[in-house]
């Protein structure tokens, strides 16, 4: 079997068809070039792989693909292997707020330890996407809030958690969330990271027990911008206490009893390489340093 046509192949069964496919091969190449390679592999199989319209797999194809696909899935992490033996690297995905906050010190240890070893960061963007970095080989592991479910084919450690506050402007009359739960609709804008994110989702299901609704949301792209926006008066924020005795110009804590909190945690995928688990351990050790009562159970 010609491994061109089996790569063509694994792409259209894993995509749902060849248009889906072809938007999704990393190279350039026509609908009609698809079609006519894997029909090749059809011919030279003696079988029909799959039907076209609507796209479903026959049992040779479902036969087919379960074979190909853990070696197409598996090139990525591979070649990132065979890399870091002459150009060793460790890429790491995280929180904005913990890669520029509390990461550069584990990684000022990190460089005792591996002298050779380069770093790449990249902001997580949603975790969905963060997920498939690194089932796709594209990271090596994430710094990130994390819940009970384990992500499908990757591996988790809960580090540490963090509650979750609102903040008001100073001059604001308001002590307490159930004074203001007790409004049932919520008059003031909610400044929140993304309403699409875990924390925020989590956030309104647990404000929807409360019997409240929150239907004004300014949205804001970091728990800094968060803090900004209201200190500048434009609503409440939702936002994570990462430090007790933090004191932010023209903003008051309200505490949040009774909601979840937000839990930081490690992904990763497969066997943890030495460095990944290095350093894994060593954002533990801080994390036990910096925030003793909040840090997790191993």
């Amino acid at each position: 079997m010609n491994v061109h046509h089996l790569e063509l192949f694994y792409y259209v069964a894993k995509h749902g068809g060849i248009s889906a496919a072809v938007r999704k091969i990393p190279y350039g190449i026509q609908q009609p070039a698809v079609s006519g390679q894997v029909g090749n592999l059809e011919k030279e199989l003696g079988v029909r792989l799959f039907e076209r319209s609507p796209f479903r797999l026959t049992p040779a194809g479902e036969r087919l693909y379960a074979h190909v696909q853990p070696f197409f899935e598996g090139l990525a992490s591979v070649a990132s292997e065979v890399k870091s033996v002459a150009h060793p690297e460790l890429r790491i995905c995280g929180a904005e707020l913990v890669l520029r906050d509390h990461l550069p010190v584990i990684l000022k240890q990190m460089k005792t330890r591996f002298p050779k070893l380069r770093f790449s960061l990249r902001t997580m963007g949603y975790q969905s996407q963060v997920e498939e970095w690194l089932r796709e080989g594209q990271a090596d592991v994430a710094f990130l809030p994390v819940y009970e479910r384990v992500p499908t084919g990757l591996k988790m450690t809960r580090i540490a958690s963090f509650p979750l506050v609102l903040q008001v402007p100073k001059s604001s009359k308001l002590r307490s969330a159930a004074e203001l739960f007790a409004q049932k609709r919520i008059a003031e804008p909610l400044i929140c990271l993304e309403p699409r994110s875990n924390v925020v989702q989590r956030f309104f299901q647990e404000l929807k027990a409360q019997g409240a609704t929150w239907p004004h949301v300014v949205e804001a792209t970091s728990l800094d911008l968060v803090t900004r926006y209201v200190a500048n008066g434009d609503g409440i924020g939702l936002n994570v206490l990462v430090d007790r005795n933090a004191r932010p110009k023209d903003v008051r804590i309200v505490p949040l009893p009774g909601f979840s909190p937000l839990t930081m945690g490690a992904i990763w995928r497969g066997q943890a390489s030495e460095t990944v688990q290095a350093v894994v351990e060593d954002v533990r050790a801080y994390a036990k340093a910096t925030w003793p009562d909040w840090v997790c159970a191993e």
